[in-house]
């Protein structure tokens, strides 16, 4: 099957790599022209422009845009004119769900199908495979079966789960159509609004293990610091590079991001090349606001996001009004930093 793929970054290039290895033809389109060539070198066919792109594709064309959610709907405004009725544009990064219903009624009026696709994998997609959670049209759907099973990890060595068997459908496969258009990004905002929790309970976790020293440290006594009551209890120096892979050894909360940690903290246990501000790119904001119109409680997914916010500096306004209050009904004067 022949597939277009605009953005060819770090993930866009890749699955571009693996359709080709699975034998699927790829036309492909990017601003930089060095990505562009690169691919063609590995027997893509290179384009010039997006209208480009179009005419060098069979129709009906099926075009997966891998650009960021800021600049979808620039693309799409930009392609739409050189597509013909019962072409397919897939959105494959991490767009918002809401403006996926939209896309799809806008195109429907131009008879374009539009189909979401959450994917994840990141860099490591293009030996292990994409999983991937798709929104839009059941036949068009069937259509681009191929293209996903070719990107898709497939069942690989992970046990089949008990009574899979007689479920059937992609899922073991992992790639699964959710439902009409909106749900595959839907999905994936769930998936990435628990990521934000995981991630959040091995760093805190973790973060215990570290300070579990402090009482071999000296802390001048002050009024403004409760001390330390026992110090004989945090004695201890763990090697953390140890404990993240002793866990990974058939403990319950091993998964890939403690794989990922492990191997981090074995490279560089102080971590010392990363400053400790963490981005969110909007799936865990869209989560949360979701739970909300549900009525769902969702603390931890909410506290998660929160001290990505915070890891940016953006509680430190909230700190000094702390301080301030403290220092006026008190006279508690702030500590330098590290005492």
């Amino acid at each position: 099957m022949q597939l277009g793929m605009v953005g060819l970054g770090r993930m866009g290039a890749n699955m571009v790599r693996r359709l080709m290895r699975a034998g699927q033809e790829c036309v492909v389109f990017d601003r930089s022209s060095e990505a562009v060539n690169d691919l063609v070198k590995e027997k893509a066919i290179g384009t010039s422009s997006l209208a480009d792109m179009v005419k060098k594709m069979k129709a009906p064309r099926a075009i997966w845009l891998m650009v960021p959610a800021a600049v979808v709907d620039q693309t799409i405004v930009s392609i739409v004119p050189s597509l013909q009725p019962g072409d397919i544009l897939i959105d494959g990064g991490n767009s918002y769900y809401i403006d996926d219903i939209r896309r799809a009624k806008e195109l429907a009026a131009k008879k374009i199908h539009y189909v979401d696709v959450g994917t994840s994998g990141g860099v490591w997609g293009l030996e292990r495979g994409y999983c991937m959670m798709i929104g839009g049209e059941n036949d068009v759907i069937k259509h681009l079966d191929p293209i996903f099973a070719a990107l898709a990890p497939g069942r690989g060595d992970i046990p089949r789960t008990p009574g899979r068997e007689k479920l059937g459908g992609t899922a073991e496969q992992g790639y699964l159509h959710c439902g009409p258009n909106g749900a595959g990004h839907f999905v994936k905002m769930v998936h990435n609004g628990i990521e934000y929790g995981i991630m959040a309970a091995y760093a805190e976790g973790l973060g215990v293990l570290k300070s579990a020293n402090v009482g071999k440290h000296q802390h001048e006594a002050d009024a403004e610091t409760t001390p330390l009551r026992d110090p004989e209890h945090y004695q201890y120096d763990f090697n953390l590079a140890d404990v993240t892979e002793v866990w990974r050894r058939g403990s319950v909360i091993a998964s890939w991001l403690l794989d990922l940690t492990a191997s981090a903290l074995a490279q560089d246990p102080e971590l010392a090349r990363f400053a400790g501000r963490v981005s969110d790119s909007g799936e865990g904001r869209w989560t949360i606001k979701a739970a909300i119109d549900e009525a769902v409680p969702a603390h931890v997914l909410t506290a998660a996001l929160y001290e990505r916010f915070s890891s940016r500096g953006e509680a430190d306004y909230a700190n000094k009004i702390l301080s301030a209050m403290r220092y006026a009904f008190g006279g508690h004067l702030e500590k330098a930093a590290g005492k």
